[in-house]
């Protein structure tokens, strides 16, 4: 997949508007030529149509389980007895503090949790999650990730942009941007957010950076109207709407030729025209009605502790059946920063999550989805070894836990390890560069080759990083 061509300036701005927009003054006329790279007359159109993978792909979709905060691996992953033999004593020397908590730091801290093997890989999981235990033969648990930033915000824009600055394009902006989407009903990226509130840094978790707003992702409420006003107030008779939406379509169509250089104004028109769809396929995708008794058990919506991300899993389900490309699902907040009462936090997050989770992936496996469906569960980093205000723990960006599944991940793989406290990355190291590469490899796209050209540059997810595919997890 080549790079997206910039529009020559002359095709773009008239004198009136080079002079309204640079402002006066011949710097302004450098920049000017940048302009043209918001086109699209490139290669890849700028539009959601399906397109070919660089080489036959293993997934066509994904749902990424993001947990904000950072899950304490050595507590859930990656068992310690090292911490177990050296509880309370003085940390080594080398284990970075951040500054902010150097006073409150302490010793050692064994996990409270008990860790058993299971399946038939036999792979370590906390007691704390006793539901996905009996799904570890279809993960590929990666024990070795690591990092370069210990606060959050830095970390976040890491993990879903690839680098630890903030306003580039999101994964999921790139996967839509490269594939386009299966179902010109539905948003080709869909982000489904806790309805108690947004996690922390709001949209630019799914923000498109400077890439066109049609590869943003959508949220959808998952309480109430999908999305706010897709209804009209007042009912309106089939053929009115209809009526209406041609007027409407000609119009813009009109206004789109005599403003060619705008940018934005097609994602906008193509946005008014899928929510126009949206009035009847996002009702029909969010409606759970359908869904039989033991469907819903089986994601937890009949318990009130897991009904909100069961309700979220659910759905994420029923859009990826129905050709969404990408979809996010948050909590609030930052729920897995267990700066304090790290045990009580963690038994209350897992009992929120682990079935839900457990349920989409025997839901995906048995109506024969899982196979074309990467499932993504991790957070931006990981916890320190070391006791944090006696019972909790710290930000750590040397070393933290995920796990992927399905769309051609090979199941019941523990990849890499960490030194024997949990601090650092130690065997088979994996950068979130080389989890980009490899997600998207699953995705039949060659990281090297998806590029998107802004400011004269091709830029890449995996960027200035060397970043490596995983072939070990692979199937």
């Amino acid at each position: 997949m080549q790079s997206i061509a910039p529009a020559t300036f002359a095709n773009l701005l008239t004198r009136r508007q080079l002079f309204s927009r640079v402002g006066g003054g011949f710097a302004g006329l450098a920049l000017s030529s940048l302009f043209g790279e918001l086109r699209a007359d490139g290669q890849i159109p700028h539009d959601l149509l399906p397109r070919s993978p660089h080489h036959t792909p293993k997934a066509t979709a994904v749902i990424q389980l993001f947990m904000h905060g950072g899950p304490s691996q050595m507590d859930l992953w990656d068992p310690k007895p090292a911490l177990d033999k050296y509880d309370g004593q003085k940390p080594p020397r080398e284990i970075e503090i951040p500054s902010l908590s150097v006073s409150q730091a302490g010793g050692l801290l064994r996990s409270p949790f008990k860790f058993q093997k299971h399946g038939r890989s036999g792979v370590d999981v906390s007691e704390v999650m006793p539901h996905i235990a009996e799904m570890v033969d279809e993960l590929a648990v990666i024990r070795s990730m690591h990092t370069g930033h210990n606060n959050h915000e830095q970390a976040l824009w890491m993990m879903h942009t690839g680098l630890l600055t903030s306003g580039r394009p999101n994964i999921g902006s790139w996967v839509t941007y490269a594939l386009g989407s299966e179902n010109h009903n539905l948003p080709a990226y869909v982000v489904l957010c806790d309805p108690g509130g947004v996690p922390v840094d709001g949209v630019r978790n799914w923000s498109s950076g400077w890439m066109p707003p049609l590869f943003q992702g959508t949220p959808l409420r998952t309480q109430g109207s999908p999305i706010l006003n897709l209804q009209p107030a007042q009912p309106v008779a089939d053929a009115v709407r209809s009526g209406q939406l041609e007027l409407l379509a000609r119009l813009n169509g009109d206004h789109q030729q005599r403003h060619p250089d705008l940018a934005d104004l097609e994602a906008r028109i193509n946005a008014y025209e899928l929510a126009a769809r949206l009035q009847l396929s996002a009702t029909e995708a969010l409606d759970l009605g359908k869904e039989n008794a033991a469907t819903r058990k089986l994601y937890g919506l009949d318990n009130p502790a897991t009904a909100s991300y069961g309700t979220r899993c659910l759905l994420a389900r029923r859009l990826v059946e129905r050709g969404v490309r990408f979809v996010q699902i948050f909590m609030r907040g930052q729920p897995w920063d267990t700066h304090g009462k790290n045990a009580e936090t963690l038994r209350q997050i897992c009992g929120q999550t682990d079935l839900p989770v457990t349920g989409l992936l025997k839901d995906l496996k048995q109506r024969g989805l899982l196979d074309s469906t990467l499932v993504f569960w991790g957070g931006e980093f990981g916890r320190l070894p070391i006791a944090q205000s006696r019972d909790g723990r710290d930000h750590n960006r040397h070393a933290f836990t995920l796990w992927l599944a399905g769309g051609g991940v090979r199941g019941g793989v523990v990849h890499g390890s960490t030194d024997e406290l949990g601090y650092a990355a130690a065997e088979n190291k994996v950068s979130v560069p080389d989890l980009h590469a490899t997600m998207l490899h699953l995705l039949g796209l060659d990281h090297r080759r998806l590029t998107f050209r802004h400011n004269a540059r091709d830029e890449r997810l995996t960027d200035v990083h060397e970043a490596r595919i995983v072939d070990e997890i692979l199937a």
